[in-house]
């Protein structure tokens, strides 16, 4: 069956309401965040206009059956995941704030003065800055696994970077946002779990798990985070995966509401995972417009979208090759939905905006990856990316746009 592209498109109000006219939009931007499909709207919609109440702390109708809708997200995520447990999934802000979890908890309980923590160069700021504070705090320093000029990690430096007893976190990027590098991840894991079998690994799935089947039991990580926007759902809700018995030896990180067993003036004591890190009201409406986005993406295949996502990709790379005096940044084995390019006519600052003239919608900047851009020695980068409602002809847009810029600067 060919991949519906057309159906898919339909399903997006903000795709549908800007496609008309002799410049349609064509928005290639999805690596920051994605558009919305109708039914995780309708779904967010639905819960506030026929059954709004909070979660766990009424025994009324409403409350139950917000709690199940609730509860019923935590459920699919962990499938989504394949973890061994619901009881394995954190709902939080997004990848950022999933991070800072780890670094804030398991770091501040775990981390001595001498121990390092190993992060890679195509490392989103989300996944160096926590790392940097608690290494401050704690007395740990940092590691870093360089990059090649193809912008691929020199998987032959872990050897070397990783110390038994002394690298507690390896906090790796599965993609690259900034060059869609794709890290061989699996084989990093056994790597480290070979070399160094105490040391825990935290993946920042934030670019891999819209686009690629994630199975966490198979990759033996310890910790996954990731963002719902960047996964066609709303903004504010995210999700850590964290074996249990990890979890279950972490202290809380927020204090509050729901996340305690008993509370008197003299001590507390603290709530099983994962309600003992998700202190106060939550963000019921976010966390049932991810289930519902969930459900969208399961209906549609996640391999399906993929692999339409690697067609959008083939057809941009040999696309972007008419454009003069364009360099995409990296070659990297294997690409994620993204590429990230520079000019010579024109900053990127600049060619982004042209190309907003033109209705097209990309992402101009260092993509806050600065250690990335200082590596290949550009201040900043245009980046195309792809989701499941991605077609050629915005590609085609893209390049017209691009030659627009090349006439007006060059």
């Amino acid at each position: 069956m060919p991949y519906p592209v057309d159906s898919i498109r339909a399903q997006f109000p903000v795709l549908v309401r800007n496609s008309s006219g002799d410049k349609p939009l064509a928005f290639l931007d999805s690596t920051a965040t994605t558009q919305k499909p109708e039914c995780m709207i309708e779904a967010m919609d639905k819960f506030y206009r026929e059954h709004y109440s909070s979660v766990k702390r009424g025994v009324y109708r409403l409350s139950e059956q917000t709690t199940q809708a609730y509860e019923a997200t935590r459920r699919n995520v962990a499938k989504f995941l394949n973890a061994a447990s619901e009881n394995e999934i954190v709902f939080t802000r997004g990848t950022t704030e999933s991070i800072n979890l780890v670094a804030w908890s398991y770091g501040r309980k775990f981390f001595k003065p001498g121990d390092e923590i190993l992060i890679s160069a195509l490392e989103h700021h989300a996944n160096i800055v926590p790392w940097q504070l608690i290494a401050e705090e704690r007395g740990a320093t940092i590691q870093v696994i360089p990059v090649d000029d193809n912008g691929d990690l020199i998987l032959s430096e872990i050897p070397r970077l990783l110390k038994p007893g002394i690298t507690k976190m390896l906090a790796i990027t599965h993609i690259s946002n900034s060059i869609g590098t794709e890290n061989p991840i699996a084989e990093i894991i056994r790597t480290v779990r070979e070399l160094s079998p105490e040391t825990k690994i935290l993946i920042d799935a934030a670019q891999s798990a819209p686009h690629l089947k994630m199975d966490v039991q198979a990759l033996d990580c310890d910790f996954l985070a990731f963002s719902g926007h960047k996964m066609y759902g709303p903004t504010g809700i995210g999700c850590l995966y964290a074996k249990y018995a990890i979890l279950d030896v972490m202290p809380p990180w927020h204090g509050g509401g729901e996340m305690i067993q008993k509370v008197t003036f003299h001590h507390t004591t603290y709530a099983a995972p994962p309600a003992r890190f998700e202190a106060g009201t939550p963000p019921i409406a976010e966390v049932i417009g991810l289930g519902a986005a969930l459900n969208w993406i399961q209906q549609i295949g996640i391999n399906e979208i993929y692999q339409h996502e690697m067609e959008m990709l083939d057809y941009a790379l040999k696309q972007l090759e008419q454009v003069d005096g364009l360099h995409i940044l990296g070659t990297p084995a294997k690409r994620g939905a993204l590429l990230s390019f520079t000019l010579d006519a024109a900053h990127p600052h600049d060619a982004a905006m042209i190309l907003d003239e033109e209705n097209i919608a990309v992402r101009s900047g260092h993509h806050c990856a600065q250690p990335v851009m200082d590596r290949f020695h550009v201040p900043a980068t245009i980046r195309a990316s792809f989701g499941a409602y991605s077609m050629p002809w915005e590609i085609d847009r893209l390049v017209q746009g691009l030659e627009r810029v090349v006439k007006i600067f060059g």
